[in-house]
């Protein structure tokens, strides 16, 4: 008989082979609420990776990290009537505590727009306090009504940028530059993501803010997901909240802001962009572990051969784990490195010992070949550093061959059934928006024919993204 796959095939069941992956990879499992997760270590691993990198972006576009309350009282949301209206089916809403019930409901944090902006009003007093960037690393809950690990969970990590500007140009300047120079250099020098950034239309937009800026990325099935956004809220909040400031001229204003986020979700997008019918596929320059030194067989000269190689790895400056566990089956060790998507192995045995070379097997492309070991410390960032960009370029050779160009509607709606569609925003409309959501299908966002991000909705020549999503 035929030996039974450690996954289900892609080809077969998507979404299964996907749970499969995130429990056999051991990346998460779901907690004890209905929607929320336990992340792993492993997985934990990754987002620890996510995080350092991009508290390293954000500051070094000037924003200050910060912490603000997981509790806000409900009144503050309610004085943003857009932003309330937006969030309300999702808010998990505290009415009792200490064994009483409260004066006023508590809203445990869906996002920080309100909460911060309370503090904001009070720390902005003069044009010399802006621009005032503050980013704040936290959780946030938003009761979903389908769940998925790491893609919807109730409870789920982010960070969350909330800043305050003088003018309108300065806060869709900054707003654009977290786009591009932040999430977007990220996920695809970091992740080796294929993205398209885009402007959000009127329906999809963040509630309360007057533009949403996005960057979509097209999974292994060809549906889309939103990896991250960026909103110019113009002055909204502001004036709900009355954060204003003297200005040079002696007169008083309300800032310009803008909030952006990115959360675990992008460790969902990891899987299933990368992923294949054998696991993870972990971009190296991301990865917490970039090679595994394995013994395979319980010989003395070789657990100390794959110590001192895991050793000299290390200090050339790659991310070792030594793997001398030979108590389990090699086959069964190696299998799960695989399913983990460790970039790269590094197999050693008594026969490689004693020719002085070590079994190379390289997770992205496949496959395995013999290496001196006295050029591993050579050829592995090389191989590292091709295999990064051969997954950046399989995402965007994905994208590229799925996407059609369309003209109607109808032709749309078919074209989302397996990847994504382009339609003229100028033909298709909020209308024809209306009309692809009754069957499931989104504008994913709005772009130039060039692939630059229109100024305004109705830009001339503004195309729409349209698919199916997660």
């Amino acid at each position: 008989m035929a030996k039974a796959p450690v996954l289900t095939p892609q080809a077969d069941d998507f979404p299964r082979w996907y749970q499969d992956l995130i429990n056999k990879a051991e990346l998460a499992d779901n907690g004890p609420v209905r929607g929320t997760m336990v992340i792993r270590p492993y997985g934990y691993g990754l987002w620890e990776r996510m995080q350092a990198d991009m508290d390293a972006r954000i500051k070094a576009v000037g924003a200050q990290n910060a912490y603000f309350p997981l509790f806000i009282p409900q009144s503050y949301l309610t004085r943003e009537a857009e932003h309330v209206e937006g969030f309300a089916p999702e808010l998990a809403v505290v009415t009792h505590g200490g064994g009483k019930e409260l004066e006023e409901p508590i809203v445990v944090r869906p996002t920080s727009e309100t909460i911060i902006n309370e503090y904001f009003s009070k720390w902005v007093q003069s044009y010399r306090d802006l621009p005032l960037l503050i980013n704040q690393w936290a959780n946030v809950v938003r009761w979903e009504l389908r769940p998925r690990l790491f893609l919807r969970t109730t409870e789920f990590l982010w960070q969350e940028g909330h800043t305050a500007h003088a003018t309108q140009d300065d806060a869709r300047e900054f707003a654009s530059r977290i786009q591009y120079d932040v999430y977007g250099d990220f996920m695809e020098n970091v992740l080796a993501m294929d993205v398209v950034p885009g402007r959000k239309t009127v329906k999809e937009r963040f509630a309360g803010a007057i533009n949403t800026l996005t960057l979509e990325g097209m999974m292994g099935d060809g549906k889309a997901l939103q990896l991250g956004t960026s909103h110019e809220l113009g002055q909204n909040f502001a004036k709900a909240f009355n954060t204003s400031y003297l200005s040079k001229e002696g007169t008083q204003e309300h800032v310009w802001q803008t909030s952006w986020g990115s959360t675990t979700r992008m460790i969902g997008a990891l899987v299933m962009m990368h992923g294949d019918d054998n696991g993870l596929r972990v971009p190296p320059r991301l990865a917490h572990v970039q090679v595994v030194v394995m013994a395979i067989k319980d010989d003395e000269a070789v657990v100390a051969k794959v110590h001192e190689v895991g050793e000299k790895l290390r200090a050339a400056g790659m991310r070792v784990v030594v793997d001398d566990r030979t108590d389990t089956p090699f086959g069964r060790r190696a299998v799960d490195w695989e399913l983990k998507g460790v970039p790269l192995r590094v197999e050693i045995g008594p026969r490689d010992l004693a020719g002085g070379t070590a079994m190379v097997a390289r997770r992205i492309p496949g496959g395995k070949e013999p290496v001196s070991l006295d050029a591993l410390e050579t050829l592995l960032p090389k191989a590292m550093e091709e295999d990064q960009a051969r997954l950046l370029q399989e995402s965007r050779d994905r994208r590229l061959s799925r996407t059609v160009d369309v003209a109607t509607v109808a032709e749309a709606a078919e074209a989302a059934a397996t990847g994504w569609a382009r339609i003229p925003w100028a033909d298709l409309g909020s209308e024809g928006e209306a009309k692809l959501a009754e069957q499931g299908v989104s504008v994913r966002c709005l772009v130039a024919e060039d692939g630059s991000v229109p100024v305004a909705d109705d830009a001339p020549g503004t195309v729409a993204i349209v698919a199916r999503a997660y």
